[in-house]
């Protein structure tokens, strides 16, 4: 037999709050409603399951078979709903991200450390990917990408300002081989390719011209799959690198490498984080958004 989800749920209220009256009051709903899901219920069941007197309600036999059967399952009941109303709006959970291996290393890498130190119970995990990530297929909560064309039921949030190409070499290498100044004359240069992992495509060198952006189709002995690596080739001297400028600051700044044809650098998309509509509430998602917003802010 089974019993409409409602009448047990009037039964387990009267049987906790000891009254029909008070089982009324808990549930929110009149004290005949109450005396008539009960009656529905015993009709049902063929037996009577309290008695009742004008001062007290007992349970019978069939209803103290029927409390304990119904008891534990109610209660496991309330914990799912109470679950799944409180999921994703405390401090703690799961967040997964799908993340592009220069975005990790340009964005999360130390903001991450002190987002955990910040709130230990959020757990993170992180999917190193560079192609566009179905997050809801994947089971993700949100993705990171350059430019922020999305589909219609995702939410994207630009964390970055437009960001700008840059080729880069070390000293030593400009010494020994000479620096080019103009985009064509890296033909005469050994380039340090990078291979997009997920298409295996070579990526390209985009540079502004007065007609637009246009490419240069380099050639070189190396290729890597990681521009951090790419960046270490650079700065040991086996070549010219391809990445963005705000990627390789540091090594700008420490004089380890050089930027050249910096006239002719293109524009680049802005990184994006972008999530489904109803992840908007998610608290552990938007706390690492402003945590982030917070440390490149700093950064500048």
């Amino acid at each position: 037999m089974r019993l409409p989800l409602a009448t047990l749920e009037v039964f387990n209220a009267i049987v906790n709050e000891g009254s029909l009256s008070a089982a009324a009051l808990a549930l929110g709903i009149k004290r005949s409603t109450v005396s008539h899901q009960l009656k529905t219920l015993e009709t049902q069941i063929g037996a009577a399951l309290f008695v009742r007197t004008t001062r007290s309600i007992s349970l019978t036999e069939a209803g103290r078979a029927l409390a304990q059967s119904s008891g534990p399952a109610f209660e496991q009941l309330a914990n799912g709903f109470e679950n799944a109303r409180t999921a994703g709006q405390s401090t703690r959970g799961t967040l997964k991200l799908a993340i592009p291996e220069f975005v990790y290393h340009l964005l999360i890498s130390e903001p991450l450390l002190s987002f955990q130190e910040s709130y230990p119970e959020i757990e993170i995990e992180l999917r190193l990917a560079d192609a566009w990530s179905d997050i809801l297929k994947e089971g993700l909560h949100a993705g990171f990408r350059l430019g922020g064309v999305i589909a219609q039921d995702m939410v994207a949030v630009g964390l970055t300002e437009p960001m700008t190409a840059a080729v880069v070499a070390s000293p030593s290498y400009l010494e020994k081989h000479g620096t080019p100044t103009h985009p064509l004359a890296l033909l005469e240069h050994n380039c340090l390719h990078y291979r997009f992992p997920s298409s295996g495509q070579l990526a390209p060198w985009v540079f502004s011209g007065p007609d637009g952006p246009y490419p240069v189709e380099v050639h070189g002995n190396l290729i890597a799959n990681s521009l951090p690596v790419s960046i270490e080739q650079a700065i040991h001297g086996l070549g010219i690198s391809y990445t963005f400028r705000e990627f390789s600051a540091t090594a700008l700044e420490s004089g380890e490498l050089v930027e050249i044809l910096s006239d002719h650098a293109a524009s680049m998309p802005r990184v994006h984080i972008y999530f489904p509509q109803e992840y908007r509430a998610l608290v552990p998602l938007r706390l690492f958004i402003q945590h982030l917003k917070q440390a490149i802010a700093k950064r500048g």
